[in-house]
């Protein structure tokens, strides 16, 4: 049967506990996934699937409800600042949302949540990755991406959908392929008056119901407003992006407890403004906040995508550091550190932020385990991608390129800085981001 129209808030509550039931009690449950960097395209996306689907599901569903899980323990997203400032516009709070928290610890997964039991829609990503990666990828039966095709979900998804295109949010495509089925479920609940309980006549059953539609039209805005820089972005604005933000504009001012308020330009400064704020993170938060990984011919890489320059991740390394430790011995062993949790040969950082002058610039940092196959990647990188992304090489004071001390000397650690490699460049193509450079990278390996 399916979700009865209700707010988005009531529906992430019967979510979690549908899938607890559906853990303890041995049920089909179908989830809806987003990927491991978690940002708020992987979770209004995954979001916004779930929710129009439980609402009317089609007749050959594997189950009528769809399970929106976000990527990430709920303790990080609260290093996701801007999460906080939307949920407030869509009335619900961390507490609300369904996370790997809420699946059987990965340890013993697969015996309680048999993978025969489920079937798994990605949205933002069209390979299931990691750990769960290695246990339900052969249970992914359904997409909807706007990255490269990595060709590892099956080209018949039927009942559900198999996007994938280019697009600046995949949350303008997830509203491509249900815009029809989201105005057929509000049309009929104005109709039915499914919103009757929350007002004393059918006017109120109305208000409530584009209340709702404003919402969840919130949420999903924030995600193309974000990934466009506003439709402002040049190379990732597609028509998906534009039919969208039109689209859910109408629905959150056919509210009228949203109309007279309601300030586009307002609000994408407000979500812009929040998802930059990061100065109260420390430096290994700031690297997990935005961050993918991958093993690509048995080498396991990660990129951390940040918002702010290297001059600001070095002074945090010195301020997280618990000694008295040089910006570089700082900065190089947060990094060492960082890549050992993770069990990383490779990682990179890519920087993109407004610099003093108003520019948009980004940076790339690269960091490598010294062994033959991880150094000669990162070459292979350099110089097959360097010309497409206009990589210049870049000084960083304070880290060193190959170990060592700020002028070159030895250290007390140089044994194992000897053991890293490390690049840095400006990259004068702004217009690339993670979305292009990870598959150079992986490329390269």
């Amino acid at each position: 049967m399916a979700f009865p129209p209700n707010s988005l808030r009531a529906f992430l509550s019967y979510a979690k506990k549908g899938l607890l039931t559906a853990i303890q009690q041995s049920q089909k449950v179908t989830i809806v996934i987003g990927n491991e960097s978690a940002d708020l395209d992987s979770l209004t996306s995954s979001l916004l699937y779930a929710y129009l689907r439980s609402l009317n599901p089609p007749q050959k569903a594997f189950t009528p409800l769809y399970i929106p899980i976000l990527n990430i323990p709920e303790a990080d997203v609260r290093i996701r600042p801007e999460f906080a400032a939307l949920f407030q516009h869509a009335n619900i709070s961390a507490s609300h949302l369904v996370t790997l928290d809420d699946l059987p610890p990965f340890g013993r997964i697969e015996h309680v949540l048999n993978p025969a039991s489920t079937r798994w829609i990605l949205v933002d990503h069209n390979k299931l990755q990691g750990a769960l990666g290695s246990i339900y990828s052969g249970r992914v039966l359904g997409l909807i991406d706007h990255h490269g095709e990595e060709n590892a979900v099956p080209q018949d998804t039927n009942p559900e959908p198999r996007v994938v295109e280019k697009c600046g949010s995949c949350t303008s495509l997830v509203i491509r392929t249900f815009k029809t089925t989201w105005d057929a479920i509000s049309t009929s609940s104005l109709s039915s008056g499914a919103a009757h309980a929350q007002g004393d006549s059918l006017v109120d059953d109305g208000m409530v119901r584009k209340s709702w539609d404003a919402q969840i039209a919130k949420l999903a805005l924030a995600s193309v407003l974000i990934d466009t820089a506003d439709l402002a972005a040049e190379g990732k604005v597609e028509a998906a992006d534009r039919e969208a933000v039109q689209y859910l504009n109408a629905k959150i001012q056919s509210s009228p407890r949203d109309a007279r308020t309601w300030d586009r330009k307002q609000f994408y400064q407000e979500i812009n403004d929040a998802k930059t704020n990061i100065d109260g993170l420390e430096l290994d938060e700031i690297l997990r906040k935005d961050y993918k990984e991958w093993t690509q011919n048995g080498t396991k890489l990660g990129i951390s995508s940040v918002v702010k320059p290297f001059e600001f991740l070095k002074a945090k390394a010195q301020q997280s550091s618990s000694s008295q430790q040089t910006m570089t011995d700082a900065f190089n062993q947060a990094i060492d550190s960082f890549m050992r949790s993770k069990s990383l040969s490779i990682f990179a950082i890519m920087t993109a932020f407004i610099s003093p002058d108003q520019t948009f610039r980004r940076e790339l940092f690269i960091q490598a385990t010294n062994n033959a196959s991880s150094a000669a990647a990162v070459s292979r990188f350099s110089k097959s991608a360097g010309e497409e992304l206009e990589l210049e090489d870049m000084h960083v004071h304070g880290v060193s390129s190959n170990g060592g001390g700020d002028d070159g000397s030895s250290s007390a650690d140089d044994e194992e800085e000897s053991k890293m490699t490390r690049k840095a460049w400006v990259q004068k193509n702004v217009a690339k981001s993670r979305k292009q450079v990870a598959p150079l990278l992986r490329a390269a390996v």
